[in-house]
């Protein structure tokens, strides 16, 4: 990969995408908010949301479902702002397959998106393009959320775990009861301190540092051996060190201890289990032979990422579309956890793995301070038809600064994407509007079209 000019990056840091990601052409690239820190970032399989340290919340990328939030099924192809959201702060983000869930700082859930199987947790509609607020839960704080491809899960501070959506594979813990329009608290003895939901599978870690699992057991992904006996219920996952975080892909997980070791299972076809390829299928958790401690891990649908002690990032898995940001001539599938050269000169402080991209926050390891203009801008460095250097106003008009016309910045696409999971997805392909019954079997097709964003300033 060419050297990049990162002297423009603010000492706050900036979002960096890769892979199938809408922003800057799929390209990997940078952008940041002007004097508004991004501190949680989160990925769904084509789209992506962020939210500012003000409290305000960005996304960008497919939108058929209105799981941008914007009011629109359009495609963004750059971070918006929510703006039905300006009056709420919001500190959490979780995206799912094809929804969205927000947690504010007075204590109020918000979503939008699909919701066929209730995955919304609000009135029985197809989806919402627009955020609606969960009522049926009471305001209080939230410490985590997570989204599968028809369920949600909300950890609060006190340790309880809330689930709702769709719990056909036992993905809610709920025993037998399949359909949860409402949320639900899940009885858990221990006080919860981490969750995280694959597309049909969910995990919890307790304060005690044990991890549990439940739902879809296909390919190991839950820990619990070949053919486990309930899985519709939490159920205990046998490892020797204690647990402080997980993470659920679509068919694998990684287990992250508070030595700094890290426990995979599950599907490893594609790479993301990280034992090299003599390990490609594991039904109870193996420890990864790395040499460096991890505090903490990500997993898209079939590729993960890891942070070092020392803020560095190592990926590995399915390589298609350049996720892994291993180099935009690298796609090719890694087996073992190889460290990203290009965040050798930053800290890396947070990834998310989506579908087919992955997003990372990261600092620059400098000590200079840069100054900035205090306009309430995002910044970006896409290099579309080599030079650009455009600003969005804030009505959605574009002030070029060279001849570059609008036209010539927008990508039109129309392509079916087919998930690779043990539980087979169709593609996102087919009509827009579908019965709320069968909206978790087919997802439409992404429309590309830009639609009005939060300035935006393009850099060459």
């Amino acid at each position: 990969m060419a050297a990049e000019d990162d002297s423009d990056i603010p000492d706050s840091g900036a979002v960096f995408t890769f892979g199938k990601s809408k922003f800057a052409d799929n390209l990997p690239n940078k952008f940041w908010v002007r004097n508004d820190r991004v501190r949680d970032v989160a990925c769904g399989d084509e789209h992506t949301a962020l939210v500012a340290e003000t409290g305000r919340v960005f996304t960008f990328g497919s939108n058929d479902w209105g799981q941008l939030g914007l009011g629109t099924s359009k495609t963004a192809d750059r971070p918006s702002c929510i703006k039905s959201l300006k009056t709420e702060k919001v500190k959490l983000v979780a995206c799912g397959r094809v929804h969205t869930i927000v947690a504010t700082e007075s204590g109020k859930l918000y979503s939008f998106g699909a919701n066929g199987e209730g995955q919304l947790g609000v009135e029985d509609s197809p989806a919402s393009n627009v955020p609606k607020c969960i009522d049926s839960l009471v305001e209080q704080q939230y410490r985590m959320l997570a989204a599968g491809a028809d369920h949600s899960v909300a950890l609060t501070e006190d340790g309880a775990v809330f689930v709702w959506g769709g719990g056909s594979e036992g993905q809610l813990g709920l025993g037998g009861k399949t359909e949860c329009p409402d949320p639900e608290e899940l009885q858990i003895e221990d006080v919860v301190t981490c969750i995280s939901c694959g597309y049909y599978h969910t995990a919890l870690v307790t304060e005690s540092g044990d991890l549990y699992t439940f739902g879809e057991s296909e390919g190991g992904k839950l820990g619990l051996g070949d053919d486990p006996d309930e899985t519709d219920t939490p159920q205990k996952v046998d490892i020797p060190e204690k647990v402080i975080s997980v993470a659920c892909g679509g068919s694998h997980t990684l287990a992250v201890t508070e030595s700094g070791n890290v426990y995979t299972f599950g599907d490893g076809a594609s790479g993301q289990l990280g034992h090299g390829t003599h390990f490609l299928q594991i039904s109870t958790p193996r420890k990864l032979n790395i040499n460096f401690k991890v505090k903490y891990a990500s997993c898209g649908e079939s590729h993960s990422s890891l942070i070092s002690d020392k803020g560095q990032l190592y990926t590995f898995g399915d390589g298609r579309h350049g996720k892994l940001a291993l180099g935009q001539e690298s796609f090719s599938n890694q087996f073992i956890p190889l460290r990203v050269k290009r965040f050798s000169k930053f800290t890396v402080q947070k990834v998310m793995c989506g579908g087919c991209h992955m997003i990372c926050l990261a600092k620059p390891n400098r000590e200079d301070d840069n100054q900035f203009s205090s306009d309430d801008e995002l910044i970006g460095e896409p290099k579309l038809n080599g030079m650009l250097n455009h600003s969005l106003r804030a009505d959605g008009s574009i002030d070029l600064n060279n001849s570059v016309t609008a036209r010539d910045r927008r990508r039109k696409t129309n392509e079916s994407f087919k998930n690779d999971l043990n539980r087979t997805l169709p593609p996102l392909a087919g009509a827009h509007k579908v019965p709320s019954e069968h909206l978790h079997q087919t997802v439409p097709a992404p429309k590309s079209r830009r639609i009005e964003s939060a300035p935006l300033q393009k850099q060459p």
